[in-house]
């Protein structure tokens, strides 16, 4: 469909909905989605502002694929500046509801400003309007989703909602549509309950149109098609075995981070892993994993259907949890599990299915948990702080515990909101917290991977493993294999991977089908979609303009260079165990080579010359 042309401003507190012109200008520099938006957030507000007033704005947003028969083009992403760190944001999600805001005819929907009471946006084809939700507020996801449902009476309206955790204030809250899919990182929850925005329900019925040269759009479509069902990845594993397939896998090479990071094998791995979802339990005979599931227009289907032990201590006084529901991926299994010492696959599943129906990122949630464990075991915290709850690795009880307190922020969960850092900040054991930028680290450990450690430190939203995916290259050999344990050549493979990633964001597509995708298939697509000529090296340039333009954000917004580093532990620590003993993270003879590669400055700034090559 390329572009639909169309961008719907809501002014939340003068409560109106207006329509306006995409900047196509823009669109051929930045091509749409996370690129474009950022382009926007970066033109429109202060890289100053505080992320939780109204001088914020929250970008909801295609990209030119989003909603056509490419397969995985169903993916939205949420522009804004984070709470959780400051810097800018930009999460990505799947499901459906993405293609209805296409098909319902738009490009974006910018948000700004803070209405007086709750409100949702209701949006059908043209017609955009805020309607009063005071009924829906102090409402989890999944029955906010359910009245929504109700009461417009169409069972396909697609709706992405904020849970109480939001409204409550924690700081990496998310926001989930289709029930258990997230836009999940960063806090831009928060940000939309901080605007007391609820809710979006969306229903298109337009439909495709405006593709440049349909006939070879769907013959690259199917040709692209046609490699994702023939590869080894996106054919066989994550379709069996979902993002889970890597739980062993990681284990095994000896980065699996473990106990807040201090260990790098977790001895339960294979307790909580994909195949350990498959089996069928003792105590009712049946397994954890029901099926997989795809979001729109996705050919891979690497989503988890779950269902619980009904006698399990967690809900077995609870029937609102006995059906299937949202299944554990691998960051979340890693952040709930091994990150915090627990192999109990029944405990896990509980604690993911809050942070589905009260809108958390699991992986904040549960590293945030892994360092109150720390901070509890080391004796920075105790009974009186956490409510009695002893805190102990390895606690299924803690979990679960702790995921009901931070969904309604009460008691010692109003302090597990806060993210890592400042939890560790409050208790006076800011060592303990393993983030970057304010943002809590995925599951790859820095010294058993190193790539991922110049990943996490360069990140522009804070550690993360989809901005620069080089466990692609250093663990699973694709494209090519790069040992996980040297720091040589990876400067130049964390650039390409975060250029090509940015591009990929900024498509409407999702970033697994780069594990067999190149830009080689990819650029075909886009090409035949969109007005104009695009290329794989057009498409490159455009992901290191987009990743230049998130940095100066930043650097607007008071980061240095003293931001791109890793916690102490990793260079204090050597490994204990695996491929990766003996090892501490080689950062800091990774971070002048990447500066050079990116036409920055040795204080991490980029140069004139880079801004203006890239019409920055």
């Amino acid at each position: 469909m390329g572009w639909t042309r169309k961008v719907l401003r809501v002014d939340l507190q003068a409560r109106t909905c207006t329509e306006e012109p995409l900047n196509m200008e823009w669109a051929n520099d930045y091509l749409g989605q996370r690129g474009l938006a950022s382009k926007y957030l970066a033109e429109e507000i202060d890289p100053k502002v505080d992320p939780l007033s109204p001088g914020n704005k929250m970008i909801m947003v295609t990209g030119p694929l989003t909603g056509t028969m490419a397969s995985t083009g169903g993916r939205y992403s949420v522009v804004t500046k984070s709470p959780l760190t400051g810097a800018i944001a930009c999460s990505n999600s799947g499901g459906f509801i993405g293609a209805e805001i296409k098909n319902a005819g738009w490009d974006m929907i910018i948000f700004e400003g803070k209405a007086s009471s709750p409100v949702y946006l209701y949006l059908e084809n043209d017609k955009a309007e805020l309607v009063a939700a005071d009924d829906l507020w102090g409402k989890s996801v999944w029955e906010t989703d359910q009245l929504l449902h109700g009461k417009h009476q169409d069972p396909k309206l697609r709706i992405a909602c904020v849970g109480r955790s939001a409204e409550a204030g924690c700081l990496y809250a998310s926001i989930v549509n289709d029930l258990h899919r997230a836009a999940g990182r960063s806090g831009v929850g928060t940000v939309m309950a901080s605007k007391n925005l609820k809710a979006v329900a969306v229903r298109g019925t337009k439909g495709v149109s405006g593709i440049k040269d349909p006939k070879r759009f769907m013959q690259s479509t199917q040709d692209g098609k046609k490699v994702l069902k023939e590869h080894a990845v996106t054919g066989q594993g994550l379709p069996t075995f979902g993002t889970q397939v890597l739980m062993n896998v990681i284990n095994e090479v000896g980065a699996m981070p473990t106990r807040n990071m201090r260990d790098v094998k977790f001895e339960g791995a294979h307790k909580i892993s994909a195949e350990a979802m498959a089996e069928k339990r003792e105590s009712d005979n049946r397994a954890n994993l029901v099926t997989n599931a795809a979001c729109f227009g996705c050919t891979i289907a690497c989503g988890r259907i779950s269902v619980m032990d009904q006698g399990h201590f967690t809900i077995e006084n609870k029937p609102q949890y006995w059906g299937a529901s949202g299944g554990l991926e691998y960051e979340s299994a890693w952040a709930l599990g091994s990150d915090t010492g627990i192999d109990d696959l029944e405990t896990l599943t509980y604690a993911n299915y809050l942070c589905n129906e009260d809108g958390m990122d699991p992986i904040s949630f549960g590293a945030t948990v892994a360092a109150a464990m720390e901070l509890y075991e080391t004796g920075a915290i105790d009974d009186t702080i956490t409510g009695g709850v002893k805190f102990n690795f390895g606690s299924s009880e803690a979990l679960a515990k702790a995921a009901e307190m931070t969904a309604i922020g009460e008691g010692f969960g109003k302090d597990l909101g806060l993210g890592s850092k400042r939890l560790c900040e409050k208790y006076g054991r800011p060592e303990l917290s393993m983030t970057v930028k304010g943002q809590e680290f995925p599951a790859y450990d820095p010294r058993g991977i190193q790539g991922m450690g110049l990943t996490y430190a360069t990140s522009n939203r804070g550690a993360c493993h989809l901005r620069s995916y080089t466990v692609s290259a250093e663990v699973l050999g694709l494209p090519e294999k790069h040992d996980p344990l040297t720091t040589e050549g990876k400067p130049a493979l964390v650039k390409i991977f975060q250029d090509l990633t940015a591009a990929v964001d900024s498509s409407g597509l999702c970033v697994f089908t780069t594990f067999a995708w190149g830009l080689e298939d990819i650029a075909p697509q886009i090409d035949s979609a969109c007005e104009g000529e695009w290329t794989a090296e057009r498409l490159l340039e455009v992901g290191e303009r987009i990743w230049n333009l998130e940095r100066r954000f930043n650097n607007q917004a008071g980061f240095t260079s003293a931001d791109d580093t890793l916690p102490p532990r990793f260079f204090k620590e050597k490994a204990n165990t695996g491929p990766a003993e003996g090892k501490i993270s080689g950062l800091a003879e990774m971070l002048p080579e990447y500066y050079d590669l990116r036409g920055w400055t040795p204080e991490g700034v980029p140069s004139n010359e880079t801004l203006q090559r890239l019409k920055l």
